[in-house]
């Protein structure tokens, strides 16, 4: 369908807890359709349906080549010790930072049909599940870096062109 533009750190739809999908309709397989057409582009790991301006409950990857997606997900298990891991956003375009992440994950959601889908896996694909969940959740990876940490993001994004 089509490639949308990703809204920016500032926009309210990124800091709102997205609503679940009840039915699947049209709507929401263009929705999917632009998730996947969004997350094909190079340099891109998932992206939330907030982050191109939509407050439902899924989302798209891109880890390797595998791209998918997933309706209504859960994080319905981490595990391994948390880490600092670097982290970027597409809604906090330029920036870098450590984020704390568990080194493995599983995400359990619905497809287009109905039927569940498990997405489990660890290094960027168990970051991606809990970075994602979290954007469904209104919360950015800002939000998951220590107190000093988020002191030079902030700082940096009032800094930015963009902000």
């Amino acid at each position: 369908m089509a490639v949308r533009p990703i809204r920016v750190f500032g926009d309210p739809v990124l800091k709102s807890v997205s609503t679940s999908i009840d039915e699947i309709d049209d709507g929401v397989r263009a929705l999917v359709r632009d998730l996947v057409d969004t997350v094909e582009l190079p340099g891109r790991a998932g992206v939330a349906a907030p982050q191109i301006g939509v407050g439902l409950r899924a989302f798209s990857y891109n880890i390797d080549g595998d791209i998918g997606y997933v309706l209504n997900p859960v994080l319905v298990e981490v595990s391994g010790e948390p880490e600092p891991i670097g982290e970027g956003c597409l809604s906090v375009p330029g920036l870098w930072h450590d984020a704390i992440r568990y080194p493995r994950a599983k995400v359990v959601g619905i497809d287009l049909d109905g039927n569940e889908i498990v997405i489990e896996g660890e290094g960027l694909l168990a970051q991606a599940l809990q970075h994602e969940t979290d954007h469904l959740d209104g919360t950015l990876y800002l939000d998951r870096l220590s107190p000093e940490e988020r002191r030079v993001a902030m700082r940096e994004i009032r800094e930015s062109d963009w902000f």
